[in-house]
């Protein structure tokens, strides 16, 4: 039996009523099994039987939702900001309004003639403009037979609004229309905080898909096509496999590949999160996205669109985003039940009230007291509320809070996984002088050269020129002659010396290996950095080129341990390098040489044991792990 998948994008919910709903609905076409995600506003539908979309998107907008399709990443990013701009402007409006009418309304010494005319015409615009969302929602719900917080929020916000209104012209025409309670201030200030809370939960979600908007921000709009030897730029989505392509020092890698002339390094932090470029040549895999640092190459294409490496791992993350989390908030799971009882209370009130006293304003008064209580409950009210000042604080430490679910699973987690570079590490290359008794003079002449190159570990050792002093004196020398050797260093003349720098065999070339140089190699490549050797004339000097750890990683790392967290790290470096780092702070879990999709099959191992697992990483090749983690 053949399953064939569907990912829907939804429009018009506005909690987890709204998206139990909408999977009863799409479960109950045959053949079909759904899981509709409220935080992505998506649905991933597996039917089993030939089933036409069109039936699917009817389901959903039977029960008073919209559906279409899937769109690319950047359609529905740029869709998801035009909301969250609606709602910046709609929650601002409120805020503005709701300060005088809650300041005027419970504050006797502000009170003025006709004070309550005043804030009537303040809380309008907030009560009918910045509270239709809720009122439309609860409006669709009706007409579906189905209820949501929306539903309570916007009977609430309206009872007390028309119930003011209308005792405010009542008392007006009998002129004591200054001496009745009214709820004006309840309907603004609830309108505007559930509003604000709402604007915070979709600031959240722009945020936690901007892993994806990077991931496409990879992808060159343009690439170099080469035919019989004659170069023609073309737009990326016209490169077909097999296609001959051109990539010059300084470029992106336009799609997935294999070098088939030239060589040069390329930088592939992007998918492997190593820190140093990898020397390519004929033959060599190369992947769309990663940065090409020195020579041309030529690459014939091998994955393109959505075969492309970058695409698998923009889906890793929206398949992991659109899985359903573990835990959802109180006020979503109970509001089925809450929202009716409530109504149903008012209801009773009303009738028990009117028996009782026979006083149709005084028995309508007291119901729409119950739902006004019963509106800005924790239910209602809190729950965004801390969300706003959760996710607030966390932006402040500079921490991604996907949603509200991530906040209850934090105090569960008890495994931290930890990417290497540019989280424990500080994710740039430092080069320090290895040699003891190297001068100044020969360091400044191979750093100088060093500046020639764009090679990063060239880079790092041309920083040692301003901090390193010179002997002589401050006239800066002639470079000539230089020639960069891919993926084996760079050479030429500074001053009146013949100077190198790059691998050791290199560097040495013909000449006899001067004792202890290659001991000196050994020892700094044991201590998980590279070693580069510089040479002016006869004179040598080893250079040790590493990604530091940060000063801070240490001490994190112990704390994760006092609270119980175990840590672990997985990098895309090579297992020697890991095995170091995790010794000097103190890990005992690795695993090493992790693309994209190793990191996330290590989360999910951790998870099929129980653990509750933290991700922490820096890049775009940690998106998918941090995706499918419980934080």
């Amino acid at each position: 039996m053949t399953t064939h998948t569907v990912d829907l994008e939804l429009t018009g919910m506005t909690c987890s009523a709204c998206a139990n709903t909408i999977e009863r609905a799409l479960n109950a076409v045959p053949g079909v099994t759904a899981s509709v995600n409220f935080a992505t506003e998506r649905a991933r539908v597996a039917t089993t039987i030939d089933i036409t979309d069109s039936v699917l998107v009817s389901a959903v907008e039977a029960v008073g939702y919209g559906a279409h399709l899937a769109q690319e990443p950047e359609l529905r990013i740029a869709e998801r900001d035009r909301e969250l701009e609606l709602w910046r402007t709609r929650t601002l409006v409120a805020g503005v309004l709701t300060l005088p009418v809650v300041a005027i309304s419970m504050i006797p010494a502000l009170h003025f003639e006709s004070w309550s005319w005043v804030v009537a015409a303040l809380t309008t615009p907030v009560a009918v403009g910045s509270a239709w969302p809720f009122h439309r929602a609860a409006l669709r719900g009706a007409l579906h037979k189905s209820t949501s917080m929306d539903t309570l929020i916007s009977i609430g916000v309206a009872a007390a609004y028309l119930s003011s209104l209308g005792m405010l012209i009542t008392a007006d025409s009998s002129h004591h229309a200054e001496d009745q309670h009214y709820y004006f201030e309840v309907a603004a200030a609830v309108t505007f905080l559930v509003a604000l809370g709402r604007f915070f939960e979709r600031r959240s979600r722009r945020r936690a898909s901007a892993a994806i908007e990077q991931l496409m921000s990879r992808r060159p709009a343009f690439a170099t096509r080469t035919i019989d030897g004659v170069e023609s730029q073309v737009p990326i989505d016209d490169v077909a496999v097999d296609d001959f392509l051109l990539v010059r020092p300084g470029e992106q890698v336009p799609v997935d590949g294999v070098v088939v002339d030239g060589r040069s390094s390329v930088d592939q932090s992007l998918v492997t999160g190593e820190s140093l470029p990898v020397g390519v040549e004929a033959g060599s895999a190369v992947t769309g996205g990663t940065l090409n640092v020195s020579g041309a190459v030529t690459i014939r294409a091998t994955g393109v669109g959505a075969d492309s490496q970058l695409a698998r791992i923009a889906r890793l993350v929206e398949e992991a985003q659109t899985g359903k989390a573990p835990v959802q908030r109180l006020a979503d799971r109970v509001s089925a039940v809450f929202v009716p009882v409530v109504i149903l209370i008012a209801l009773a009130t009303f009738g028990g009230w009117l028996v009782a006293t026979g006083e149709l304003g005084r028995a309508f008064e007291v119901s729409v007291s119950v739902l006004v209580i019963a509106c800005p409950c924790a239910l209602g009210l809190a729950t965004p509320t801390a969300l706003m000042v959760g996710t607030g604080r966390g932006a402040q430490l500079g921490l991604l809070i996907r949603g509200p679910e991530v906040l209850e699973a934090t105090r569960r987690v008890d495994t931290v996984v930890l990417d290497k570079t540019g989280t424990l590490t500080e994710g740039r290359m430092k080069a320090t002088v290895a040699t003891p008794d190297a001068s100044s003079t020969t360091i400044d002449a191979i750093a100088r050269l060093a500046e020639r190159s764009t090679h990063p570990v060239s880079r790092a050792v041309a920083l040692l020129v301003a901090a390193t002093p010179s002997d002589t004196v401050a006239i800066t020398p002639r470079i000539a002659d230089v020639v960069e050797e891919t993926g084996l260093g760079v050479a030429g003349r500074v001053g009146r010396s013949n100077v190198r720098l790059g691998r050791l065999a290199w560097v040495v070339g013909d000449t006899s290996m001067p004792a202890g140089l290659a001991d000196l190699v050994d020892q700094v490549e044991g201590q998980a950095a590279t070693a580069v050797v510089g040479r002016v004339d006869d004179t040598f000097a080893v250079f040790k080129v590493s990604d530091p750890i940060r000063s801070t990683s240490s001490e994190a790392v112990q704390r994760f341990r006092g609270l119980g967290i175990e840590p672990v790290l997985v990098t895309g470096d090579n297992q020697h390098v890991a095995a170091v780092v995790a010794h000097e702070l103190g890990i005992e879990r690795v695993v090493a040489g992790a693309v994209p999709a190793t990191k996330v099959d290590v989360v999910r191992d951790l998870q099929s044991e129980g653990r509750v697992v933290a991700v922490i990483g820096d890049g775009i090749n940690d998106a998918a792990a941090l995706a499918i983690a419980d934080l």
